[in-house]
């Protein structure tokens, strides 16, 4: 059931972010997503009973997707999304998770979602009771996926995270989406409360956070296991990245979770790691600055090579052969999955830095795939999708449903 004023929307793009979402469009897209999970066939050794905490967009929506469709799981997934209004669409994340809830039910899987902070000690409990009441089991894969530019911790200090290098300025080629052109950019280093602020929200502190209120509530099976999303990238992009403030919160992230792991070992024969992903365009990647021209390139080389995958064929791939079962999880040298293994391949970034030296706004459109980098970004939100009527009215008020 819908209610309010039907109304045609068109996106509306404010540099990095498009403001609008079209809800036709995300449910195909979920539904494009739900089709490649299940030409895989039933994933073996598959958890169960899942928690996703950054459900709704990205690399977290399609965890839960490749979990539910893939696994037969039984899922609860957190996020923080905007709901639309008679007059307003809603957020991408919310018409992904109504329409994520939607085909659950014609497949008779039983999910459960909550719009809200998940950095709040408010959330941890509601989930817990949602857990204990609905789930009725314990979680066997908690998976953390969040991405935010702020937090406030349960002290009530509220943290800002930012995009900026660390002891010196960033200088690099850069696409600027607005002008579509290859420019030359600057970023001065951050300051020591930047380096805080952004080990604040985006590092391990809430991560661990979640597993402790997990423990305490009895909600962690024996064997279950904790995974957090990272990304390290080409050297082309560490200054401003892995090496940046955000690299830096990720290191403190993983140090995190390897004490979480020894925790975990010790009470529940549990674990806890880290999976380093490919470059995908996603909201957050889109904000990073030399990012978005690295990966217009890096798709070129992959999809010549065969290779290029998005969020659902990582998280699918990520499933089937590396999470679960005999010799499984397949860690490197540091205990991390490496779901960037394509990506990083010799021949792969060999291939890439070469068409970046060499790239500029007259050779975009031949030395990179700039034109499937767009159509990736408007698919975030619900725009460029196959057999979706964009000149039709729409209801911009769907129920969570969740």
């Amino acid at each position: 059931m819908v209610t309010g004023a039907a109304m045609i929307i068109q996106p509306r793009i404010r540099g990095f972010v498009c403001v609008t979402a079209h809800p036709e469009g995300c449910a195909a897209n979920v539904r494009e997503q739900i089709a490649v999970v299940r030409e895989g066939g039933p994933v073996a050794n598959a958890p169960k009973n899942v928690l996703i905490l950054g459900s709704s967009t990205g690399y977290g929506l399609s965890t839960r997707i490749a979990a539910a469709f893939g696994a037969g799981a039984r899922t609860i997934g957190v996020a923080f999304e905007r709901p639309g209004g008679e007059d307003k669409p809603a957020s991408a994340g919310w018409y992904n998770t109504a329409a994520f809830h939607r085909e659950a039910r014609k497949a008779g899987l039983d999910a459960w979602s909550l719009n809200g902070d998940a950095f709040s000690t408010q959330m941890k409990a509601d989930v817990i009771a949602l857990a204990k009441e609905k789930l009725g089991a314990k979680f066997d894969l908690v998976v953390y996926s969040l991405a935010s530019p702020r937090r406030t911790d349960p002290q009530g200090n509220t943290w800002r995270s930012c995009l900026k290098p660390i002891g010196q300025a960033f200088e690099a080629l850069h696409l600027d989406t607005d002008k579509h052109e290859v420019v030359n950019i600057r970023v001065e280093p951050a300051s020591e409360e930047e380096i805080l602020g952004s080990q604040k929200v985006m590092g391990g502190e809430d991560l661990d956070l979640w597993v402790q209120a997990l423990e305490e509530a009895d909600l962690l099976a024996e064997g279950a296991q904790v995974v957090a999303y990272d990304y390290i990238g080409p050297k082309c992009t560490h200054p401003i990245y892995h090496d940046g403030t955000i690299g830096n919160a990720k290191k403190h992230l993983y140090a995190t979770a390897k004490k979480i792991d020894a925790r975990l070992k010790a009470s529940l024969g549990a674990s806890a790691f880290l999976s380093v992903n490919k470059a995908v365009v996603t909201q957050a990647s889109s904000a990073i600055p030399a990012v978005p021209l690295y990966i217009s390139i890096l798709f070129k080389v992959m999809k010549e090579m065969g290779l290029h995958e998005g969020c659902i064929e990582q998280m699918d791939r990520l499933f089937r052969t590396k999470l679960r079962g005999p010799g499984l999880p397949e860690f490197d040298h540091e205990g991390r999955i490496r779901m960037d293994d394509w990506e990083m391949r010799e021949d792969v970034q060999a291939r890439t830095a070469a068409l970046w030296q060499g790239i500029s706004t007259e050779s975009l459109r031949s030395a990179s795939d700039y034109s499937g980098y767009e159509l990736e970004f408007l698919k975030l939100f619900g725009f460029g999708v196959e057999g979706v009527d964009y000149a039709a009215d729409v209801e911009p008020d769907i129920p969570y449903e969740g």
